[in-house]
């Protein structure tokens, strides 16, 4: 009989082992690589795919803050009689029928973005209600005169800022 040697046996088994571990090693590398190059070339195709999308939600909510925007409304929204009550709610609605048109935009931006928009568009119509109220406002003209006038006394308007905070998230997503 011949004699067995272990020792031989146990070279090559773990010459084996050894180079089974460093295949599985190189292919579990090579996997991982592979996934997250998938992955990355996924996000990259999303990503080109809804980059359109966006920059479109930011120009309606560029176009909305402009909308609203006292001066643009005031020149766009004419008194339809001599009554201020009738006149504030044809401004407020105008302002709410813009909001309403692109509640959806919200999805696109970020939440910051989104709260100033809103911040803005309340802030213009408690703007417009305020100075409704005051005794001075006899009339449609008179309201829409003092609104212009309160309006170049401001430094920075609701809508100035949101314009603002929207062209700075559309510089961190271009």
């Amino acid at each position: 009989m011949q004699d067995f040697d272990y020792s031989t046996i146990v070279s090559f088994f773990l010459s084996s082992l050894i180079v089974g571990g460093i295949a599985f090693y190189f292919f579990k590398t090579h996997i991982e690589h592979l996934q997250r190059n998938k992955r990355l070339e996924i996000k990259l195709k999303t990503k080109k795919e809804s980059l359109p999308i966006k920059i479109q939600a930011y120009e309606r909510l560029a176009l909305l803050t402009e909308r609203i925007s006292l001066g643009n409304l005031l020149s766009r929204v004419k008194p339809i009689s001599n009554d201020k009550n009738d006149y504030e709610e044809l401004l407020i609605k105008n302002i709410e029928q813009e909001y309403e048109h692109n509640l959806v935009q919200q999805i696109y931006v970020s939440d910051e973005c989104w709260n100033v928009i809103k911040t803005a568009k309340n802030t213009t119509i408690s703007t417009i209600r305020k100075t409704n109220m005051s005794d001075s406002i006899t009339d449609a003209f008179k309201l829409r005169e003092t609104l212009i006038s309160d309006m170049f006394d401001q430094k920075m308007s609701p809508s100035d800022l949101a314009m603002q905070i929207l062209k700075r998230d559309m510089r961190t997503i271009l």
